[in-house]
């Protein structure tokens, strides 16, 4: 059992002028193995920065991140990530994107072939594999980034706004999919999100971001990822429940938004 432990960390960015910006304020978290996190909050919130230090890309100023027990210090091949724009090699086919990480891990090939063919079929993705990136669709292309990710094997897999640029068929679509990997792999996943809807579709565990300095304002438990796994999502909707955690969410956000605001007007 893996254990992701955000520990009391701060993120202070100092600025040319002298002045600086507090982006992320005495956060906390803890994950256990398996668990899906969705993290949502007004922008400026600090949720890419969080997920950042997470992923080893950026270093705290303050506390610390370790995943079972060592201490994140930089990027690693036990936390993957998922970004908005796939950052695919687009030189390569989608097989050999796929399979770009364990060739570059030296893994024999009969076995990375037997991983690769696995997440081709799992993304639906077997009938594209010799198409070259730019033939692809973004759901598509979003596709190969998750099956790429999932075969370097990370324990944690981090998503900044992986389905944010997807028309809404698409991205319902791949919101089914990211529940199906999540129950099949049994991975850890934090997934940023702008979008109410995703995050309580998305996050078993919700977390909701007050604005700068970023902090947890209010931390959800929800049923809907794991009824969406079997199910479908638009039924998930239709939960009694849905609609009430959806309007509180948004008028949480839409309060901290006119926050931001009237600071931002009282200093012009």
């Amino acid at each position: 059992m893996s254990e992701l432990i955000v520990d009391d960390v701060s993120m202070r960015f100092e600025l040319p002028n002298g002045d600086h910006v507090q982006a992320l304020q005495n956060v906390s978290i803890s994950m256990q193995s398996g668990e899906i996190m969705a993290v949502l909050g007004p922008s400026g919130c600090g949720k890419t920065t969080l997920l950042n230090i997470v992923a080893g890309f950026l270093a705290q100023t303050e506390g610390q991140v370790t995943l079972n027990g060592e201490p994140v210090t930089g990027p690693g091949q036990e936390r993957g990530m998922v970004f908005q724009q796939g950052a695919l090699f687009e030189w390569m086919n989608v097989r050999k994107n796929v399979a770009f990480g364990p060739v570059m891990n030296g893994r024999p090939k009969k076995e990375t072939d037997e991983v690769v063919d696995h997440l081709l079929d799992v993304t639906g993705l077997q009938d594209f594999k010799e198409k070259a990136i730019y033939e692809l669709s973004g759901g598509m292309q979003q596709r190969v980034a998750l099956a790429r990710c999932l075969a370097n094997d990370p324990e944690v897999i981090l998503m900044d706004e992986p389905l944010g640029a997807l028309d809404a068929l698409t991205r319902e679509k791949m919101q089914g999919l990211v529940l199906k990997l999540w129950k099949e792999t049994g991975k850890t996943i934090i997934l940023i999100t702008h979008s109410v809807e995703e995050a309580l579709l998305l996050g078993e565990r919700l977390l909701v971001m007050a604005p700068r300095p970023g902090r947890i304002h209010k931390e959800y438990s929800l049923p809907f990822a794991d009824l969406g796994v079997n199910a479908d999502l638009r039924e998930v909707k239709k939960h009694p429940e849905f609609g009430p955690r959806r309007e509180e969410i948004l008028s949480m956000i839409w309060d901290m938004e006119e926050e931001i605001m009237g600071r931002t007007e009282g200093d012009a």
